[in-house]
């Protein structure tokens, strides 16, 4: 599994309002040239991140973009599984069901499944708060 510069632009975004007061609208100009992210692309992930409920955005003047959850209880996974195409670290384990014609003789998928398991506690233990610094270490 490799993250893309997608969910890596949006823990920072994240992370960034995370910072500001949490009933603050925060500019996307100013988010923009703070974490050097082109507006362009910027739009892309708050729009994935608006979707998902984790940000509130508001048109027109004194708009902006503000957290939509607490940041003790955002985690790193659901940032991930709203801006990646996948967090899986195989194929077969995308979606809810696995469709592959091999899944009952695999030998490989209980491991490949246990990954999987772990990767979901590690993401989901790890706080937007924990990484603005406002919890203990991870």
């Amino acid at each position: 599994m490799i993250v893309s510069t997608k969910g890596r632009y949006a823990l920072r975004v994240m992370i960034d309002l995370a910072e500001r007061p949490q009933e603050d609208y925060v500019p996307l100009r100013e988010i923009a040239q703070r974490q050097e992210i082109s507006e362009k692309y910027l739009e892309i992930i708050l729009k994935l991140l608006v979707r998902e409920g984790l940000v509130v955005g508001l048109r027109g003047k004194g708009g902006g973009y503000r957290l939509n959850c607490d940041p003790a209880k955002c985690t790193v996974g659901q940032i991930l599984r709203a801006t990646e195409e996948s967090v899986v670290p195989v194929a077969c384990l995308a979606g809810e069901e696995n469709h592959c014609p091999r899944a009952s003789q695999c030998r490989t998928l209980p491991m490949w499944e246990r990954l999987q398991n772990l990767l979901d506690q590690f993401f989901d233990g790890v706080t937007v708060a924990d990484l603005a610094g406002q919890a203990d270490a991870i």
